[in-house]
């Protein structure tokens, strides 16, 4: 081989090197890049955004001093939109419009874009609860935090932009949805009116307040057929006779009362769930703030999820049907409520039995049977019960920041049996009660639970 044919061979060959090497060069950029993409989309997998959205929607809940039936209301539309944003993520999720009352189609997302359906999803959670919420402020300091969070996960601008934009229009529809469900008008309807008949309910002390939402029937009901569909047989007749029924039911409140075991005080004050409970100390009067009783049920939703490893459809699904329960749960108690219009413990125990008595929990402004603490936890189990199983034992921990205990539990349905007995024991509640609430809470957690369909 010439000299020239040497030179000319090894300038081929360091040409082809060059450019094999530019080749690999170019090709693990590529990699690289698509690696970071399967990254993020691996990341954002992450149910403890939901978890952590809805918890800080729960503790403006608290601070903002929602009662309980409103309270329900605010988690319902939360998860539903969390629900509707989340299902594109896996097509064997059907949406609930045409399944609740008055939903109509969910907008869809733009067929062949990229989306991150999870950023979606609490994207419409956090828009809700920042919407029907007081408090702008704390929810804006979360917001940013969370965008924070969502920042390091390495999401490609347009994927998160148009994410986040699609979690709004959902929440818009449905924010559209919440704004025909009777809410605004029920503000300016009148307040309960106190009657002289000695069988209704009067206002309880220390705070007298007026009755809670006595027009809460006229909510429109999300999942079941109408606020009336899973009334209770009347309570026991009112009587001041010492030999009648009513009155033996007074009297086992207040004999228990009186003689509770260090563990009744304890399972009455774990589920106490007082939103606004009057403290008095001499002439000072403050309340002091608590998570609603479907609040706790939330909580308990996280829990199970957590410890079940829930991805983030599930968990959406799981929080969905819990809040559905809640709500139609408060609608159907308080249509009971407000028209057997009962009255409480302490009123009658004071006047018929015993003027000093003082139950172990502040009585509730609102009438009293049933029990709404009963009701909605029997919903709320059944729900849990048809995710999860029935014998799944959890740990609640919801009353820690409360200055309580955790609790164990071996079913959803034991944690519900003892929300209800611990209305017994706090003095707040007869046992008809607590135990007909049982009966219309499972009842009606069943119905929706048979009804509500999101797999295909």
């Amino acid at each position: 081989m010439s000299s020239l044919s040497v030179l000319t061979f090894k300038l081929h060959q360091n040409l082809t090197n060059m450019r094999t090497a530019r080749f690999l060069v170019i090709a693990l950029i590529v990699f690289s890049c698509n690696g970071n993409s399967t990254e993020y989309k691996t990341k954002v997998q992450q149910p403890e955004l939901l978890h952590r959205t809805l918890k800080q929607i729960t503790d403006v809940i608290v601070h903002d001093i929602f009662s309980p039936p409103v309270a329900s209301r605010i988690y319902t539309y939360a998860t539903v939109a969390a629900y509707e944003a989340i299902i594109h993520q896996d097509s064997s999720y059907v949406s609930l419009a045409g399944q609740l009352n008055g939903l109509t189609e969910t907008p869809k997302p733009e067929p062949g874009l990229e989306y991150s359906f999870p950023i979606s999803s609490v994207q419409a959670m956090f828009k809700i609860g920042r919407t029907l919420t007081f408090s702008e402020d704390k929810m804006d300091l979360y917001y940013a935090e969370l965008m924070q969070q969502i920042e390091t996960m390495e999401i490609p601008d347009d994927v998160l932009e148009r994410s986040i934009q699609y979690g709004n229009v959902v929440a818009d529809h449905i924010i559209a949805w919440s704004s025909k469900d009777n809410y605004k008008q029920t503000r300016s309807f009148p307040k309960y009116s106190i009657s002289s008949d000695a069988a209704t309910w009067k206002p309880t002390p220390p705070a007298y307040m007026d009755g809670v939402e006595p027009h809460w029937n006229k909510i429109r009901a999300f999942a079941i057929d109408s606020a009336a569909q899973f009334a209770p047989p009347p309570p026991t007749p009112f009587s001041v006779d010492k030999s009648s029924n009513f009155y033996k039911e007074a009297y086992a409140v207040y004999e228990t009362g009186k003689n509770l075991t260090d563990e009744q005080r304890a399972i009455a004050s774990f589920w106490d769930c007082n939103p606004f409970m009057m403290n008095v100390r001499g002439h000072v009067m403050f309340a002091t703030k608590k998570i609603s009783p479907g609040g706790h049920w939330i909580n308990i939703t996280a829990t199970a999820c957590r410890k079940a490893d829930a991805d983030m459809v599930k968990s959406a699904d799981a929080y969905m049907r819990v809040s559905l329960s809640l709500v139609d749960g408060f609608i159907s108690c308080w249509d009971e409520k407000y028209r057997s219009l009962l009255i409480r413990p302490e009123s009658y125990i004071n006047q018929y039995i015993d003027e000093n008595w003082v139950p172990l929990l502040q009585t509730p402004p609102f009438p009293e049977y049933t029990s709404g603490h009963s009701v909605i936890s029997a919903a709320a189990a059944d729900a849990l019960t048809g995710v999860f199983g029935e014998s799944f034992a959890f740990t609640d921990s919801t009353e820690i920041e409360f200055g309580l205990g955790a609790r164990s539990f071996t079913s959803f349905k034991h944690a519900a049996d003892e929300a209800a007995v611990s209305r017994f024991y706090g003095g707040i509640h007869y046992v008809p009660a607590c135990e007909i609430g049982k009966i219309e809470g499972a009842a009606l957690g069943e119905f929706i639970r048979k009804k509500i369909r999101t797999k295909k």
